[in-house]
C-alpha cells in the first residue's frame, strides 16, 4: 500500500495523513519499510529494569537503519549499542530526583538533561497538562515534544518501533512530522490509534 510516497506493508491498525500503525513484531515490519526513509528514531523499548522487570529486550536491529536515533534506557542496565552522546532525563520524583538515560545514536556528541515530572497517574498527568493512558512506562508529552522539534525538522518521517500508547506518534503529529509506529500490544494500538485520531497538526504551549 502507498502511505505518504512510500510502499508500506498492507493492513495497518490505524493510518492517516500524518500517522500509521502496525499492530505486529517490530522485526516483522520493519524489513518491509524502505532503505533510508525513516529520518529519526524515537523510541522507549522494554529495556530490562529492576524495578519494572521487564525482561531482555533485543534491539540489535536498530543497527541496521542509518539515521539519528533517541533510544530510552534504564539508568540501572548497560546500554547493548555503539552511541554518540547520553541525555538524562530527570523525573524530578517528590523532593528527589529519579532519571533515566536517553543514548543518542548517529548524532551529536553533547549531551543534554530534560527534566519533567513523570506520568504515572491521572494526578501527575493533570499537573502536566497530559494524559494518563494505564501504560506503565508512559513519556510525558513534554519531553517527547522537545526530542522531537530539538532533533528533527518539520515533515520528517519519524519512527517508533515500540510505540506503547502512542505519544511519539501523537506528538509528531501535532508538531507536523510524519509517524510510523509499531506495537505488540493490541490494547496499546487502540489507545494511540484513539490518541491521534484526536490530535491536531498544532502544539498547545
Amino acid at each position: 500500500m502507498k502511505w505518504n510516497g512510500l510502499e508500506l506493508p498492507d493492513k495497518p491498525y490505524f493510518q492517516d495523513d500524518a500517522v500509521i500503525i502496525y499492530n505486529a513484531d517490530c522485526r516483522d515490519i520493519l524489513p518491509l519499510i524502505p532503505d533510508k526513509s525513516i529520518d529519526l528514531v524515537l523510541t522507549d523499548p522494554p529495556y530490562p529494569d529492576q524495578h519494572f522487570e521487564y525482561g531482555d529486550c533485543d534491539i540489535s536491529f536498530l543497527s541496521k537503519i542509518n539515521c539519528r536515533q533517541l533510544i530510552f534506557w534504564s539508568a540501572k542496565v548497560d546500554f547493548p549499542l555503539d552511541y554518540t552522546a547520553i541525555h538524562i532525563w530527570d523525573k524530578v520524583i517528590d523532593c528527589a530526583s529519579f532519571y533515566e538515560r536517553i543514548f543518542e545514536r548517529n548524532g551529536h556528541r553533547n549531551y543534554k538533561v530534560y527534566r519533567c515530572h513523570s506520568v504515572n497517574s491521572c494526578q501527575s498527568a493533570q499537573g502536566l497538562r497530559d494524559v494518563w493512558t494505564g501504560h506503565k512506562s508512559q513519556k510525558p508529552q513534554r519531553v517527547i515534544n522537545k526530542l522531537i522539534t530539538e532533533y528533527s525538522n518539520a515533515g520528517v518521517l519519524i519512527l517508533d518501533p515500540f510505540l506503547g500508547s502512542g505519544t511519539t506518534a501523537y506528538c509528531a503529529k501535532k508538531l507536523n512530522r510524519k509517524c510510523i509506529g509499531i506495537e505488540i500490544e493490541e490494547k496499546y494500538c487502540e489507545i494511540s490509534a484513539k490518541r491521534c485520531s484526536q490530535a491536531v497538526m498544532r502544539l498547545e504551549i
